[in-house]
């Protein structure tokens, strides 16, 4: 009898990392993507150490590296002043202490990495334009009833569809808390980009309630926008075009080198943002979540798409550890991922409130990161970038939902 697949519900990252650590551990997959085609809207994202960890678990290192840019630095500005806050090297001692380097990326270019190291195994079927609506589980197996009618069935499911999880609304249920930020996010060409911010760095420009971030992305001939505000508005989760005005409306005040940012891109993405309190228990006999379906997360600690990966990667290395056991794997993969998680949900909060100060508290935070060393940077990154393929089940061993 043919082997039974493990279904897989989202075709972003968080789902393709899942299939290539399943494939690894000689499993078959189907994965189902809404979209019509495969493919990540965005623009860029950082990679910490972490995720280098987990590209060379999933056997896609090489191809990651090689589509990535290597930043010298990362830089804090008071967008007010141009005053640098703190500035951390990301050099060749970064690379030793954390065994892996700091890079920035085009988020297409991490989901192709993925996509076609998925394809290359073979024993990935992906179906697109297919949206999982029902699931049913009667012990061995699961079978999800798309928005067609068609039923799929498999030993298991991985419910990595985002914040707006389908699976996570039948067994969770619980609401998004939308945030009231927006960021706008684009990306531009490096002939239109001003030379005196042509840094090779991670760069962000501090503002009150809001901040600018910019980076290198393709080799240096593209550059990352994003900037983040508090809206005025009633905000409604989502994401659609931005405008040039509503986003120089929320920046009046600050610098002329940052404000120029503003008024680069030719055209805005605009997400209104959200995520939602922490949980301790995300699996349903043989159904889990992954990624932001199970710990959706603000921007702010740039791990959203990190956290996607070190998910597959400790979900494989759980399977392994149980012999393919699926339900003792999952509940030893959720209880290895839920601290730590929640921890980047709440810290993310946190960072969000220390980039947007104003007042008396964003003079606390300049005096507070000025002058602090390059080690203090980095023993407080320790947690974070520590990880690996290796240590990403330790976690569990102490581990108590009290």
């Amino acid at each position: 009898m043919e082997q039974l697949p493990i279904l897989i519900s989202g075709g972003g990252i968080g789902g393709f990392a899942a299939a290539l650590a399943l494939v690894r551990q000689g499993f078959k997959v189907k994965l189902f993507e809404q979209a019509p085609e495969i493919g990540e809207i965005g623009a860029g994202i950082q990679l910490g150490p972490n995720a280098f960890h987990a590209f060379d678990a999933l056997g896609i290192g090489d191809k990651a590296r090689s589509r990535a840019v290597y930043t010298d630095y990362m830089v804090m500005h008071d967008a007010l002043n141009e005053y640098v806050i703190g500035k951390i090297p990301t050099d060749e001692n970064f690379r030793k202490r954390f065994g892996n380097p700091y890079a920035v990326i085009h988020r297409a270019d991490i989901h192709s990495s993925l996509v076609e190291g998925a394809q290359e195994t073979g024993e990935v079927q992906i179906h697109t334009n297919t949206r999982i609506e029902g699931i049913e589980q009667d012990g061995k197996t699961v079978t999800v009833t798309d928005t067609k009618g068609n039923k799929h069935t498999g030993i298991a499911l991985i419910a990595a569809d985002g914040g707006k999880s389908v699976v996570r609304e039948k067994y969770v249920g619980d609401p998004a808390l939308v945030t009231g930020h927006v960021v706008y996010r684009a990306v531009v060409d490096k002939e239109d980009f001003p030379e005196d911010l042509r840094w090779n760095a991670a760069s962000l420009w501090a503002a009150p309630k809001g901040h600018l971030v910019h980076y290198p992305l393709r080799g240096g001939e593209q550059y990352n926008v994003v900037v983040t505000f508090h809206s005025r508005e009633q905000e409604v989760w989502g994401v659609k075009d931005g405008s040039r005005k509503e986003v120089l409306s929320y920046f009046t005040d600050i610098c002329p080198k940052a404000k120029q940012l503003l008024s680069l891109p030719k055209s805005w993405k605009r997400w209104s943002t959200a995520d939602r309190e922490p949980i301790s228990n995300w699996t349903h006999g043989r159904a889990t979540l992954l990624g932001d379906a199970a710990h959706p997360t603000t921007q702010y600690m740039a791990q959203g798409a990190c956290m996607a990966m070190e998910d597959a990667v400790t979900l494989g290395e759980a399977l392994r550890t149980c012999d393919n056991d699926i339900e003792k794997a999952f509940e030893l993969y959720q209880r290895a991922r839920v601290a730590r998680t929640a921890r980047i949900v709440l810290s993310s909060r946190e960072m969000g409130r220390l980039y947007h100060a104003e007042g008396v508290q964003r003079m606390i935070r300049n005096d507070l990161w000025r002058g602090r060393s390059t080690e203090r940077f980095y023993d407080a990154m320790e947690w974070l970038y520590g990880w690996n393929v290796s240590n990403c089940l330790d976690a569990a061993k102490n581990y108590s939902a009290e």
